[in-house]
């Protein structure tokens, strides 16, 4: 289904390997507002190396960010939102807001990392290894009035996840947090949360943690089948870092298609 709101949301802070970040989200922005009209949430300074505040490094920014970015949905009134980041951390007032639009929502979580940590059990204090906790509700204690109820872990599913900290797997086995079954149908309104480390550095290696097995051609089609058996409102890129121009314009190439996948109409998708 096609989207009517394009999310420019570079922020990098939540990331311990930042340095390409905004190479990149500038990048997957340009991508999205091919497919939607463009908001920019607008970039905030943070310190690479400022203390830890509530148990997370660079926080000011990434909760000015995290506001800003809720003003702008609310006030686009829009119902399927494409998002350019920046780290994971975006997708935190990404999917809240798409929840509170269709309380139903399902999220299915593309990544090589669990995200699962929180404040306290993350070993680096980096935002972007805790943005399924915060959804789950276990999010910051500053940030949760901003936050609406939280998704219920059996409406939540990972796909290519290889990597997580003991606090990960805690979390992840307390809720039962379960990986999509291949088989399983998709239905109901559905938001996937992309990030591009869950592929196959061999095949995508224009990222700051390359973890992921995720073939390409089997990441595109599992969006498109997404895009076929569901209502698929929410789509979100993250974690693009690429070292210079030529990467970006190479890396943007895959980007691009798992797009077109996403934003294709079911007449496109089958």
């Amino acid at each position: 289904m096609p989207f009517d709101l394009s999310l420019s949301y570079p922020q990098w802070q939540g990331s311990g390997r930042h340095e390409n970040l905004p190479r990149g989200a500038e990048a997957v922005s340009e991508i999205c507002s091919r497919f939607a009209p463009l908001a920019r949430v607008p970039p905030a300074h943070g310190d690479a190396d400022d203390e830890l505040l509530h148990g997370i490094h660079r926080w000011p920014a990434i909760f000015t960010q995290f506001r800003n970015a809720q003003g702008i949905l609310v006030s686009s009134g829009a119902r399927r939102v494409l998002t350019a980041g920046g780290d994971c951390a975006v997708d935190v007032a990404v999917i809240d807001y798409l929840q509170g639009v269709h309380p139903d929502l399902r999220v299915i979580w593309i990544d090589a990392h669990l995200d699962a940590n929180t404040p306290e059990t993350s070993p680096s204090g980096n935002f972007h290894g805790m943005p399924v906790s915060a959804i789950l509700g276990r999010a910051p204690g500053p940030m949760r009035p901003y936050l609406g109820m939280p998704l219920e872990p059996t409406r939540f599913r990972y796909v290519g996840i290889q990597v997580g900290d003991d606090g990960d797997w805690e979390l992840q086995r307390e809720l039962d947090l379960q990986q999509l079954d291949p088989q399983a149908t998709i239905d109901g309104p559905v938001h996937i949360h992309f990030d591009l480390d869950a592929l196959d550095p061999r095949e995508f290696p224009y990222v700051a943690y390359p973890d992921g097995k995720l073939r390409i051609d089997d990441a595109i089609a599992l969006v498109r089948r997404i895009a076929r058996e569901a209502d698929l409102v929410g789509f979100t890129v993250t974690e693009f870092a690429p070292a210079d121009e030529d990467e970006a314009r190479a890396g943007s190439r895959v980007i691009e298609r798992l797009c077109e996948a996403a934003a294709a109409p079911p007449s496109q998708v089958d």
